[in-house]
């Protein structure tokens, strides 16, 4: 098969002549249609995640058509249009049984832990477990551009953040999971207030469904200019990168009694921030989630807005590139990136 093999961190990533993966007995092996390049590709290609190890196929943003199926898998056939949530879980640990896959102390993850989707096939183990079924109405591409940036915002609104209709939303960096946020929000009946310093994120956020968008170079303190237009600061607020800055912005915009969700993903000096305990958590009574990605089970009400038409993931998708450019792509992330999501959605060349 061809894939975009990693031999070395923070460097090129070659299309080159790859083993196609066998297929678990209890899985899939499912033929990439489309996938989608995240921040997260962009860390592991930077060498700050320790699960990765050379040589590596990253990509875990993936949807296509299962073209093997293992004798022990049970749900699945051959032509079935899938997607699976890029944390596979064991399907029978406590965690698992109990709806929260992404706890699995056994979980593997495609595109870090195993090699990933920026390839023309990749196996799915535990297939009963991990696979989910694409809606009819969904086309390859939508499907990988709500790759893990739809699920893990559905995950932080619905489950860790509980929004409420009619609550304020704070969406701290208006990227892929943060446009992700808006659309789901406004499908919930959230109002919203994108920030980010990007001028055309925030001029796509606003016909997504943000109620208020801030520049946040055009303010000295964020966190007070979203307290001030919501009308005593956020229900709900996000930090969608994960970055000192943004944390601290995020805790700091929401009213007493407020809920944090940490998505983005914090590395280098970021893992470890100074927290204002008394003055924040404790006087504002605040409180803090922190989670990482969506399991299968938690797929089918999302996919419902989807079958529906109340959330269009199509919309955030922006950039459409062959497998060859998937390097130079993730390179682009060192700068200020584009606004929206980009897909490979040319597995063959």
């Amino acid at each position: 098969m061809k894939a975009a093999v990693m031999h070395e961190y923070d460097g090129a990533v070659p299309l080159s002549d790859a083993p196609d993966p066998a297929c678990p007995a209890d899985g899939v092996v499912v033929a990439v249609r489309a996938c989608g390049v995240c921040r997260s590709d962009h860390h592991a290609w930077k060498g700050t995640d320790p699960d990765v190890e050379l040589p590596h196929v990253m990509g875990h943003e993936l949807a296509g058509e299962v073209v093997e199926v293992g004798p022990d898998c049970r749900h699945a056939t051959i032509g079935d249009r899938v997607t699976a949530p890029f944390i596979l879980g064991c399907g029978s640990c406590v965690a698992c049984t109990g709806g929260q896959a992404t706890a699995c102390d056994r979980q593997e993850v495609i595109g870090f832990t195993a090699w990933g989707a920026f390839a023309e096939f990749v196996a799915v183990p535990r297939a009963d477990f991990n696979l989910v079924a694409l809606p009819d109405e969904m086309d390859f591409v939508s499907a990988a551009g709500m790759g893990c940036r739809v699920t893990t915002a559905w995950r932080a609104l619905h489950d860790r953040g509980a929004v409420r209709e009619g609550e304020w939303l704070a969406i701290h960096g208006a990227g892929g999971v943060g446009l992700s946020a808006v659309m789901i929000a406004r499908a919930l009946g959230a109002r919203t207030v994108a920030i980010d310093v990007s001028a055309d994120a925030l001029t796509m956020a606003a016909p997504l469904g943000a109620d208020v968008v801030v520049d946040a170079n055009e303010y000295d303190d964020v966190a007070e200019m979203v307290r001030d237009a919501t009308g005593g600061g956020a229900h709900v607020s996000l930090d969608a990168l994960g970055v000192q800055a943004t944390f601290e912005n995020s805790l700091r915009s929401l009213r007493k009694l407020g809920r944090h969700v940490q998505v983005g993903m914090p590395v280098g000096s970021n893992t470890t921030v100074p927290l204002q305990l008394l003055d924040l958590v404790y006087a504002r009574q605040l409180s803090i989630h922190g989670m990482r990605g969506l399991d299968a089970s938690g797929f089918a009400p999302l996919m419902q807005l989807v079958a529906s038409g109340e959330l269009q993931p199509g919309r955030l998708v922006t950039g459409r590139i062959p497998l060859s450019e998937v390097g130079a792509a993730l390179a682009a992330m060192d700068g200020r990136q584009p606004p929206g999501i980009t897909v490979v959605d040319e597995l063959d060349r």
